[in-house]
């Protein structure tokens, strides 16, 4: 649990840093994942993060969170309004003060997770995970919605091999990705062979002719999370089913998504 959770204290680190460049007016200004402003991305990750805690340590307000939620993804049709309900939930108003009860919460959250069994299951707005994927879940939503904050003050972003996390889940989530769509799962997994920003290479499923995908393990992390198209990355995808999964590709939990059309995320 240890590396995993030392992996998320340094990406909210690092986060932290590009919200502190934020001005008033771009704490309110609309992103181009799907319009949420930094205010909107920093409350999501909060309110999740708070979720976290209460799933293990709260039933109750579990339970009393999950009925809020179920309700307002059952009367709202889109992203940005639930988005905006979860901040009204918080009820704070400055962005200051919800960036410190993020930074607060997330802490927490690290330090009751860091001594919890890995194995331990825990409960969910979907299926119980075990407390080390619910870790690399929530890291993998810390990166991903980060990349809006890169995006709106058009930074480059440094990589690190922690993101071999989120490129796990990538390929774990195959299966996934057409069960939520209510497809049926190919009886192939593609091979995937990805460079990591240290120039090692990582390797999932049988090596074969028909089926692979090639290329930067964070341009794989940006398509499997759906923060670029995978025409807006180097990728190189062979054989029908790896260019099908990958043009639908969602490692997260919830409705199915669609990726960014091509171009209308990119710096």
């Amino acid at each position: 649990m240890k590396s995993i959770i030392s992996d998320i204290r340094q990406e909210v680190e690092v986060l932290n840093t590009l919200l502190d460049e934020l001005s008033n007016e771009q704490w309110n200004t609309n992103t181009t994942f799907k319009d949420w402003t930094p205010e909107i991305v920093i409350s999501h990750l909060c309110y999740f993060d708070l979720m976290t805690l209460y799933s293990i340590n709260d039933s109750e307000k579990f339970a009393s969170e999950g009925y809020f939620l179920m309700n307002a993804y059952s009367t709202i049709d889109n992203s940005l309004g639930r988005a905006e309900a979860v901040k009204e939930k918080l009820n704070i108003k400055d962005h200051r003060d919800l960036k410190e009860l993020w930074l607060l919460t997330n802490d927490q959250m690290c330090s009751v997770f860091e001594k919890v069994d890995p194995k331990l299951r825990c409960q969910w707005f979907g299926p119980d995970m075990g407390a080390k994927m619910f870790m690399t879940a929530r890291y993998m939503e810390t990166w991903s919605h980060g990349q809006e904050i890169y995006d709106l003050l058009k930074r480059k972003r440094l990589y690190t091999d922690s993101i071999k996390n989120i490129a796990d889940i990538g390929v774990k989530t195959f299966d996934w990705t057409y069960i939520n769509r209510k497809l049926d799962v190919p009886s192939e997994k593609p091979y995937v062979s990805l460079t990591s920003p240290s120039g090692d290479q990582w390797q999932w499923n049988d090596e074969n002719n028909h089926n692979k995908v090639i290329g930067e393990a964070s341009d794989f992390c940006h398509a499997v999370t759906q923060n670029r198209n995978i025409g807006d990355t180097n990728l190189r995808i062979e054989g029908d089913i790896a260019k099908h999964w990958m043009s639908i590709a969602q490692c997260f939990a919830g409705d199915p998504e669609s990726p960014p059309d091509t171009g209308t995320r990119t710096v």
